[in-house]
């Protein structure tokens, strides 16, 4: 499904009449192409003392080792940035914000289309002085802020920084990549926490998923089929699974990425223990399972039948809860597994109507939040991934206007698109995201509702 009037205002005469009239022209965003460079132009990494080997140095070290044109001030008043990088993590006080923040801001209207903003920061904890929780909360609320201030689909997220975590952690150097690729386009006014410095870089960045084996539920249509062959292109051997209904479309995704369907209704009883024997029997081993298999049944809580309430609790959050029991439990879930699943803004900020979905879509968040420390024995993690107003048939179904409003609802005043939710999946599964770990990554475009 596509977004009729972000195309009509970005091209023609219709273009330049929207322009004349000041209508709202939400941006074409800048989306992967394998190839494609990482950033479209010069990145400026701000923070810190230049030259003095603090964490901002060694962030631009790293950018430079990924052979991008790398600047520590903003001298050049004719650049157009790619990226600026705002490395906050040695702030002590709100007063360590000021040059940082106010050299961002002198050169923000110098971005490149589809540029990127990313701070790097620590949490705020209790344990912390006043001084310092204000400075690190403090980064919170300007992240959020800039990324509803920029244009031209600019995007801005943060890199916190957990613990004993350093700027060095290969998951930091994941995280910031992700943040700053076209991978990320409809990622926007988030934070994503690294908790440890697990992981490890892939031999190729275009395909970090070379060698493993992934199974993808609900796989026959919209994100679900996205999300598979978002996975083929990164390198993985994917099983698709759907209800046995879905057969023929699954069968086409199926042979759309080059491997192997699993028709299986996701609630009976065993369908962790088949899903496991598939992967194994087939491709021998699995390594990835991304929970995407997911249904409505939306009414108002006064009207809503038990079997309607109950419907959308097994599918969406009970059958996770017994496939994940069963995936811990066997020996072939054992190489740095992932598991990834689908959660909703609803299920952040609730939704009119959706008591049910968003009750298992909040249970995904903290199912996600409990499993990750039991994954971390074997060197897995467990994420969930977000979703906001995404452009699939079952939004197509929302009332016109309606569905106007819910796509302007967000500071790229857009849908998003099945990719947009497959690539953030990809980067949870992929090595580089070892240690980033029982976290839920908003994908919106920055909704203006959840947190």
């Amino acid at each position: 499904m596509t977004d009729t009037y972000t195309s009509l205002v970005n091209g023609g005469l219709t273009g330049s009449l929207a322009k004349k009239l000041g209508l709202p022209r939400p941006s074409v965003l800048r989306r992967h192409t394998p190839g494609a460079p990482l950033v479209t132009g010069p990145v400026l990494v701000l923070g810190g003392a230049v030259g003095t080997g603090d964490d901002a140095d060694a962030v631009a070290r790293t950018l430079l080792g990924w052979d991008l044109d790398v600047r520590r001030t903003a001298a050049d008043d004719t650049a157009r940035w790619g990226a600026v990088v705002v490395v906050l993590t040695e702030a002590t006080h709100p007063d360590d914000l000021s040059d940082p923040v106010r050299e961002l801001g002198s050169v923000l209207r110098s971005l490149a289309p589809g540029a990127r903003v990313v701070t790097v920061s620590r949490p705020a904890l209790a344990t912390d002085a006043p001084a310092l929780a204000a400075v690190r909360q403090g980064v919170d609320g300007i992240l959020r802020s800039v990324a509803k201030e920029l244009r031209g689909g600019a995007t801005g997220n943060g890199v916190v920084l957990a613990g004993d975590v350093t700027v060095d952690a290969t998951s930091v150097h994941g995280a910031l990549r992700f943040l700053l690729s076209a991978r990320s386009a409809f990622v926007d006014g988030q934070l994503l926490t690294v908790s440890s410095d697990a992981g490890s870089a892939p031999a190729d960045w275009e395909r970090p998923l070379a060698g493993r084996v992934a199974v993808v539920t609900g796989a026959a249509r919209g994100i679900g089929a996205a999300i598979a062959t978002t996975l083929a292109r990164d390198g993985a051997r994917v099983v698709v699974v759907d209800v046995p209904a879905a057969g023929e479309q699954l069968a086409k995704v199926a042979n759309a990425v080059k491997s192997t369907a699993l028709q299986l209704d996701i609630t009976t009883p065993d369908a962790g223990t088949r899903i496991i024997d598939h992967a194994v029997r087939r491709h021998g081993g699995l390594d990835i399972v991304v929970h995407n298999a997911g249904i409505t049944r939306d009414k108002l809580l006064a009207n809503m039948k038990p079997e309607v309430w109950d419907s959308v609790i097994a599918v969406n959050i009970a059958s996770q809860l017994r496939i994940n029991e069963q995936l811990l439990a066997s020996d072939a879930f054992r190489d740095a597994p992932r598991i990834v699943s689908l959660a909703s803004t609803s299920g952040i900020a609730g939704n009119r109507g959706q008591s049910n979905y968003a009750a298992s879509k909040a249970g995904v968040v903290g199912m996600v939040r409990a499993t990750g420390p039991l994954l971390a024995e074997v060197g897995g993690t467990a994420n969930a991934v977000a979703p906001g107003f995404i452009e699939t048939d079952m939004t197509s179904r929302i009332p016109f206007a309606t569905r106007e409003v819910a796509r302007r609802l967000n500071s790229l005043q857009q849908g998003g698109q099945p990719v947009d939710v497959a690539e953030t999946v990809a980067f949870f599964a992929s090595p580089a995201a070892g240690g980033i770990n029982g976290t839920t990554l908003r994908v919106c475009g920055q909704n203006l509702v959840g947190a």
